[in-house]
Parts: structure tokens; sequence; C-alpha cells
């Protein structure tokens, strides 16, 4: 049986194994300090299905290293081999939001379709790779490179394990991260993250209308689903005319804006459309339905109309940075996308937490002067937070060409084309590593949104790509 073949045997227990790793939840949370000294450093749900992993890569014969539970690889020794090529993927997961119609940590399947959080990102495509390599030493192939599969557990939010483990490994020659799309991904946009924060002067009067909070968002790099305010006044009729307003907004806009009274209080809620944040325009951000509509009111404390105003101005909809004067563009590949992921506001302070991918030709310095310029007119400050440089390779490099190569021989596309995109990949975390697979053109995306799936029949077909492709880079 040639390597391919043992692919297809394997079918039923990959989709069992996935469906396993797809019911242990693994978002980041607190660390775990045992009393013998161990510790989880990313809490004890990504720990699990991160000490799961290892074990079906030692079951499968594989040499597994743990580097103090920050991170870990699952090897298959090449012979007399003096270069590493590594699959990076991650084990982590973004929150899952609300809304779902299947378990977001079920692994349902129905229509051929498998439901859960990670299915795509980035557990199913890790889970294809591992079983790549399995199937290449089923067929007692021998590579001349070793095959190291790097498990990362916090890439949707620090990549803290990341660099720990490259700090205490040798760093691999060249490889692929399985996190990004089909065919090949020859770039990934710069990434920023920035925070507009405002502390506000003590508000003495305590007549007329008060926004006493909003809280929003669960990631910076999730478009968000779910906004909430809270809103007093002390002349408990405004509240009818705010419903008032409310539901003549909701019909002409048909966004989705819902109130509860709370104790003397009244509470807003607005539900958007998650998306991630590389492509913010296939969602609808909930705080810009919030914001768009506390704009319709008159606030008594007057630094809070003022941000409300600078939010709806600078901001609103937008997701290309236009308004916020760093609309930045290149033909290798294309716009700058804006996301405001997370907002939190309180009657003495706010910070919107925003996440923007930049083209490869710019640089961090172009958004922050352009970001200054707008600010000088603003009593609003500019808070520097993560940044991930661009990376780029040529069309025609050798290794985009090989994984093309394997890509159409597969699927028999030959019109698509290599790639750069928004998202950031485990690509930028060491040198000569390019995003592969694991979406197919024609899907649909769902990362980082409610009802994320992978259908079984491309779960397997991904398999094999990775498979020849590791072969061909590795065992030829």
């Amino acid at each position: 049986m040639t390597y391919l073949d043992h692919v297809e045997a394997n079918k039923e227990e990959m989709i069992e194994t996935l469906a396993e790793v797809i019911r242990m939840k693994s978002v980041l949370n607190d660390p775990v300090y045992l009393p013998e000294g161990e510790v989880y450093p990313f809490g004890e749900d990504v720990q699990n299905v991160y000490k799961r992993t290892l074990d079906i890569g030692e079951e499968f014969g594989f040499e597994t290293t743990n580097i103090d539970n920050y991170g870990g690889h699952i090897e298959f020794k090449g012979e007399d081999a003096k270069e590493t090529f590594a699959i990076i993927g991650h084990l982590d997961v973004v929150p899952e939001g609300s809304d779902w119609e299947h378990a977001p940590y079920g692994a349902e399947i129905v229509d051929n379709w498998m439901y859960g959080r990670g299915t795509t990102d980035d557990k199913g495509p890790v889970i294809a790779c591992l079983y790549a390599m399995k199937a290449l030493k089923q067929a007692n192939i021998v590579p001349k490179k070793n095959i190291r599969l790097i498990l990362g557990l916090d890439e949707e939010t620090g990549w803290k394990g990341m660099d720990y483990y490259l700090s205490k490994t040798k760093a691999p020659d060249f490889g692929i991260t399985p996190d990004g799309e089909f065919p090949a991904i020859n770039g990934e946009k710069g990434i920023i993250y920035f925070s507009f924060a405002r502390k506000f002067s003590e508000n003495k009067n305590s007549k007329g209308l008060e926004l006493t909070s909003i809280k929003a968002g669960n990631a910076p790099n999730m478009v968000p689903d779910f906004a909430r305010a809270v809103i007093k006044c002390e002349d408990r009729d405004a509240y009818d005319n705010i419903k008032e307003l409310g539901s003549l907004y909701r019909k002409e806009s048909n966004y989705k804006i819902n109130f509860k009274g709370i104790g003397k209080s009244l509470e807003i809620t607005t539900h958007g459309v998650s998306a991630h944040g590389a492509s913010p325009e296939s969602g609808l951000n909930a705080i810009s339905i919030m914001m768009k509509f506390l704009g319709k009111l008159n606030f008594a404390f007057e630094e809070t109309n003022d941000f409300v105003c600078f939010y709806n101005k600078n901001i609103g909809f937008e997701v290309d940075g236009k308004s916020l004067g760093i609309n930045l563009y290149d033909e290798a590949s294309g716009p700058l996308t804006v996301n405001v992921g997370m907002m939190e506001m309180t009657n003495k302070a706010v910070q919107l937490v925003v996440n923007a991918r930049y083209p490869v030709s710019f640089t961090e310095e172009d958004i922050y002067s352009g970001l200054n310029i707008l600010l000088k007119k603003e009593k609003i400050g500019l808070i520097k937070e993560k940044l991930q440089k661009p990376i780029y390779k040529e069309p025609d490099d050798p290794m985009i060409k090989t994984l093309m190569d394997v890509y159409q021989n597969h699927t028999g596309d030959i019109d698509s084309k290599p790639l750069v995109i928004g998202g950031g990949t485990y690509a930028r975390a060491t040198k000569n590593i390019v995003a592969f697979g694991g979406a197919f053109p024609d899907d649909e995306d769902r990362m980082h949104q409610k009802n994320e799936r992978i259908n079984l029949d491309k779960f397997v077909l991904m398999t094999k790509i990775y498979a020849e492709a590791i072969y061909k880079l590795t065992c030829i």
C-alpha cells in the first residue's frame, strides 16, 4: 500500500481522533500550579488536549518532546538527517461565542460535516498532518529529513508558548503551518494591536442621562457579536423614549438591539455577526451597532458624547481605516483592514482594543503616523500593544512551487494562485515557514465564528495533500 492508500484506510480512525480532541475544550485559562512543582501555563483544559495529542504521537511510534508544558513536538526521525522540516500547528482555540446550532465541543456529525470549535482552526489540520506522518511511516518510508509536528498552545492569544519552546530547542530549517488556506500562502499582512483610551474627568452632574458602562468582545482578533451597555436616568420616562428610538433604529437598520430594565437602570444589548479579525468585512460588529445607537442619545456628561462621536465619525462600520487615516494598499497584498475587537467603558475611563492587518510593503510606523495625526485633535490616548511584522515570499519560490504542484495534483485546481492573507499564523514564529491549508478556496469561512465545521471528505483530502507535500519536501 502507498502512503495515500494508508490515509484512506485510516479514515474512520482519523475522524474518531478528531472528534476526541474537539470534545476537549482548549481555551486559554489561568495557569495551574501543582503541589509537586509542575505548571500548566495555559490552564488545565489546554494541557489536557496537549498531553493527549502527544500520547497519540507516541502510540503511532513517534518520538515526543515536551518543553515544560509550554509546547512540544512529535517527531518522525529521518535517516542521518541534518535538516528538520517542521509542521507548526496549534491546539488552543478562541472562545466559542454564542448561538451555536450544534454543541461547540460536541463534535457532532451532520450531513458529513463535523461541528465544533477548532475543527478548522486548528485542530482539524493538525490531526490531518499527524495522520499524514502516520501514513508515511506505515508505508515504510524513511525520510531524509526529520519531520517535526510542533504543537503550539497559545497561538490565539500571545505566542508565549511558542517563544518559550523556540528558546529551548533548535529552530527548524523550513516548514509549513496548516493554519491558513490552500493552494499556498506566500505572504501574510502585518498585524498590529493598539488601543484607544481616555480617562474621564469627574462627572459632577448627576442629573440627566448617564452612560455607566459598556462591555463587548471576547478577543481582539474576533469581530464581536455581542455588546452590552447600561444607562441610567432619574427621569424614568426617558427610558420609554429611548426604547421608542431603539424600535425605530431596529426597523430602519434591521440590526438586533434589545432593552431590559435592571433595577433603576436600563440595559441595552446589541447582536452582530462574529468573524475572524482578518476578515472583518465578513462579520457585523456589535460595538458599532451599539455606538451608532448611542449617538442618537444626548448624555448629560459631555465627555461621553465626545467619545461616542469620535467612534462614529472615525470608525463606525468601516473596516478599511479610511476615517482613521490609515487606509493603506499595495498590489501584492491588497488593503489594510481594521477590527475593533473589544471595548470596556465605565464612567471613569474607556478603552477600545483594535486589531489592524496592513499590507506587506508597509511598516507599523505608517500606521502610527496616520493615527497620531488624527489624535492630535482628540483627547484620546494611543496605547501600542502587540506587533507581528509582515512576511512575504515571491510566488516562484521553490517551496511555494512545490506546494502548489501538490495541491493542484490532488484537486485539479489550476486556476488558484498563491495568496497573501490577513491572518497571522506561526509562519512568523521562525524563518522559512509558510502557511499551507487547511481551508480550501470554496470553503465558507467559519473560523472564530459560531458553527465552525469541517467537511469530512475534505478532511481526508487535506491529509492526502499534507502527506504528499511532506513526502516531496523530506523524502526525495
